[in-house]
């Protein structure tokens, strides 16, 4: 009896690591909103849908947002436009468009079916997911919910963190390094942070840390509205393997992108 338990938690423990490979891709999917762009939301999900992805995750601001009284019917609208792709898992994260009371907080558990802020993993890579959705910056809150989760996943090789705001530009921009955001990453070998918000596709690496805001799905270009600029609609394809990730970046109009061809001002490598 007792090699029978034995064996059989052995099948089980089998089927649980085939279920999450060594390697994997996921569509990181930027704002919607605000000032939706008619169909380009729908294009990228045609177009990222296509690679077969793992999983898509969403930096947020997926609804317009800011009136309790219009939010439940602007969520059953997104979840419409998602409906294609019901199979697909999707990790949300909340922005300022999603969440701005209590009562669209409520209404943001409800719809995305996720919390407020969660920790994930698949395969090698554990993902935790902050809300800046209220603030400018990590409340105390969500350092401390960012800390303990890390902590208690000190063995993942790949480590993101994900949240709307990217609260971070200025400290990556001037590589300041004593940053508090900085330092926990460094400090429990977090690789990746991830954020959306500005429209704009922005990147920078320092110190072992890659920084990256996505560009649009769907929500108004600003400024000069060039690609060079990185105004521009897409998504991002993030294929891990291992301890490391490669992204690139899909541009709705076709062109494909590498990671390593963009900076804080736009396009290095024309």
């Amino acid at each position: 009896m007792k090699r029978a338990a034995v064996a059989f938690v052995f099948l089980v423990l089998a089927v649980l690591w085939a279920e999450e490979p060594a390697e994997f891709r996921f569509a990181l999917v930027g704002d919607r909103t605000g000032e939706v762009q008619t169909g380009v939301w729908e294009r990228v999900w045609r177009d990222l849908s296509g690679s077969a992805p793992a999983f898509a995750l969403s930096v947020g601001d997926v609804i317009q947002g800011t009136d309790d009284a219009t939010a439940e019917a602007q969520w059953r609208e997104l979840l419409g436009t998602l409906a294609p792709y019901r199979k697909l898992p999707i990790y949300f994260t909340p922005g300022n468009h999603d969440v701005w009371s209590e009562a669209s907080a409520e209404l943001y558990r409800k719809y995305s079916a996720r919390p407020l802020h969660y920790g994930f993993d698949y395969g090698p890579a554990h993902f935790t997911v902050l809300d800046d959705s209220r603030s400018d910056g990590l409340l105390p809150g969500e350092i401390a919910f960012l800390e303990a989760d890390l902590a208690a996943h000190k063995g993942a090789p790949a480590k993101f963190i994900v949240m709307h705001r990217p609260s971070w530009i200025m400290d990556a921009a001037l590589r300041n390094a004593q940053a508090p955001l900085h330092q926990i990453a460094k400090r429990n070998g977090v690789r990746w942070i991830l954020a959306g918000h500005v429209h704009q596709l922005i990147h920078t690496d320092f110190d072992g840390i890659t920084y990256y805001a996505a560009p649009s799905a769907g929500g108004h270009l600003r400024l000069s509205g060039k690609y060079e600029d990185g105004w521009f609609f897409g998504w991002t394809e993030v294929r891990v393997k291992s301890a490391d990730a490669a992204f690139t970046i899909h541009e709705l109009e076709g062109r494909r992108t590498s990671l390593d061809q963009w900076g804080l001002s736009g396009l290095l490598r024309k």
